[in-house]
């Protein structure tokens, strides 16, 4: 989810990576609110967990016996309270066990959810055989999977549960602070090595504003036991100026801080935090277990279907099964959970073949495991920096994927169709107000030329098109700008040249719709440096490229 790592989920992240998961008061601090000290809910304690107890119901591995998916030994998979992972509980029968004449039922597997809230790491679950899988999240996974390899064990995703579309973002309060360069000089509350911790890095990384600004961005990381609700309440209580976070305590805080408002959220870039669920590979690799695999696989995206048909017994599901849910729906309403369902994506078979690029076009998992493998790295989130670095292929398990495709061929077609459509005049709409986040690239081009160079197309591909693929939803103004050299009329028409050219590549070589982009030329008007000096000069010949919210996504 965003991870999804829910209230109580994702404040334990910094905790896992540093190879310690910690038993943590029920719901980090959303607990308080829903419900009181004396009512709240026992939650796994590390003996708990070392008999595999999840929901507050021992799940015994010794007593396991015939094949996994059957009823003496049901396929368990170690989730936390999200809703992102209602269709599991749909598919199930409305339980956490599988009910008869359920999805997987028919699918002929038996699964048993095990909630975990307080994320103990894959090795803990793995080594303890409290469950043969467990969900993480494409980047949250790209910081575990080294650290699993180094306790000699491994494990890899099966397929992709969820994606993100609003479910993260950063806020403010402050009207003037519309955009990610806004940040300078601002402080931003947040959980350290959390989803929304690498997606304001990736944004801040991203923007134009100076190495110095850029560092003058002040990251206050919230105590991993108070959890996003402590992250809420220091933006509520004006303590910082703007909050990085995720539902479902992003909308209770859109809802109740005056003047909240969204500067940047996955709403715009969505591509780039994704769920998955990773399986011991031990248990993943032997034969004997494929049916089992290959029949949770379907049942959980059968279960997507279902909970897309009918949402309010989404809800229900998600009610009936978990003690915060059903706590959340009496203090804000049914409705306020069904509203979650906005914010994001439940992913089914199409959306796992778009995703994973296989019917062509980019692998957007891999490109986001790699992106935040090298982010998490440089903020130094790894517990050994001497971790492996993996590639995404070797974290990833396609066959089961790849066997629900070749059954099912009309969901390559419909994975090849645009996720968003676009359009010339809502592009302008769109470029008519302020821009998210704005990226200067130096596309270089010979004097006086407006033809792209080997080079230049070199840095559109490394530093232009991941920004333009995060940003699933957005429109781009891409804008052109030269030095004062010559006149001013010259270099107006030629910095339109140039960002035209910039354009034509994007439409030509990545099959880009063209809708999707506004080319505006600056020529000498907006430098960025003085152009009194060679240095100055050279820097303000750039091309901006700014992202814009798509106004029907807001």
């Amino acid at each position: 989810m965003a991870v999804k790592l829910t209230p109580l989920s994702r404040g334990l992240i910094a905790v896992i990576i540093i190879g310690g998961a910690t038993a943590v008061v029920w719901n980090l601090g959303l607990k308080d609110m829903l419900m009181g000290d004396e009512q709240a809910v026992e939650q796994a304690d590390g003996e708990a967990l070392a008999e595999g107890r999840g929901d507050g119901k021992a799940v015994s591995a010794t007593q396991a016996t015939g094949p996994l998916g059957s009823k003496g030994n049901p396929l368990k998979v170690s989730i936390v309270s999200f809703h992102g992972y209602a269709p599991a509980m749909v598919a199930n029968g409305n339980s956490l066990t599988t009910k008869p004449g359920s999805l997987f039922d028919a699918q002929g597997v038996q699964v048993e959810l095990v909630i975990q809230d307080d994320i103990p790491t894959l090795t803990t679950i793995f080594e303890s055989k409290a469950a043969h899988c467990a969900w993480r999240t494409s980047d949250f996974w790209a910081q575990e999977q080294p650290n699993l390899r180094n306790t000699k064990l491994d494990a890899r995703a099966i397929m992709i549960v969820d994606n993100t579309q609003g479910a993260d973002a950063v806020i403010a309060r402050d009207p003037s602070v519309r955009s990610v360069e806004d940040l300078a000089g601002k402080s931003v509350a947040l959980l350290q090595y959390t989803p929304s911790h690498g997606m304001l890095i990736d944004a801040v990384e991203s923007s134009s504003l100076s190495a110095r600004k850029k560092a003058s961005v002040n990251y206050v990381f919230i105590n991993v036991d108070e959890g996003t609700a402590g992250v809420r309440a220091a933006f509520a209580s004006k303590q910082v100026d703007a909050a990085a976070l995720w539902d479902p305590d992003l909308s209770l805080a859109l809802r109740a801080v005056p003047g909240a408002h969204v500067i940047y959220s996955t709403k715009t870039a969505t591509n780039l935090i994704y769920d998955v669920i990773v399986c011991d590979s031990r248990v993943l690799d032997s034969p004997a277990n494929q049916k089992a695999f290959q029949g949770f696989v379907s049942g959980w995206l059968e279960g997507v279907t279902a909970a897309e048909r009918d949402p309010d017994n989404a809800v229900e599901a998600l009610v009936q099964t978990q003690e915060f849910f059903k706590l959340l729906a009496k203090e804000q309403g049914k409705g306020f959970v069904k509203e979650l369902f906005a914010n994001l994506d439940w992913t089914g078979l199409d959306d796992n073949i778009r995703i994973l690029g296989l019917a062509g076009g980019t692998n957007h998992y891999a490109r986001v495991y790699k992106r935040f493998d090298g982010i998490y790295r440089a903020a130094g989130a790894l517990a050994n920096t001497a971790s492996p670095v993996i590639e995404p292929g070797q974290s990833f398990d396609l066959r089961f994927i790849q066997a629900l495709m070749a059954q099912k061929p009309a969901a390559a077609i419909e994975a090849k169709k645009p996720q968003f459509e676009f359009s010339a005049q809502e592009g302008k709409q769109a470029a008519e107000k302020e821009a998210a986040v704005t990226k200067p690239v130096s596309v270089n081009f010979d004097t006086g030329a407006f033809v792209l160079t080997k080079r230049a197309a070199r840095t559109i591909d490394l530093e232009m098109v991941p920004l333009i693929e995060n940003n699933g939803s957005a429109y781009f103004e891409v804008s052109g700008n030269t030095d004062a050299t010559g006149s001013r009329p010259a270099n107006l028409k030629l910095s339109e040249r140039r960002a035209e050219a910039v354009v034509s590549y994007l439409i030509e070589q990545w099959e880009f719709p063209r809708e999707r982009f506004v080319v505006v030329g600056n020529g000498p008007d907006k430098p960025i440096e003085s152009n009194d000096t060679p240095e100055g000069r050279e820097k303000n010949r750039r091309t901006d490229i700014k992202v814009y919210p798509n106004p029907a996504g807001q």
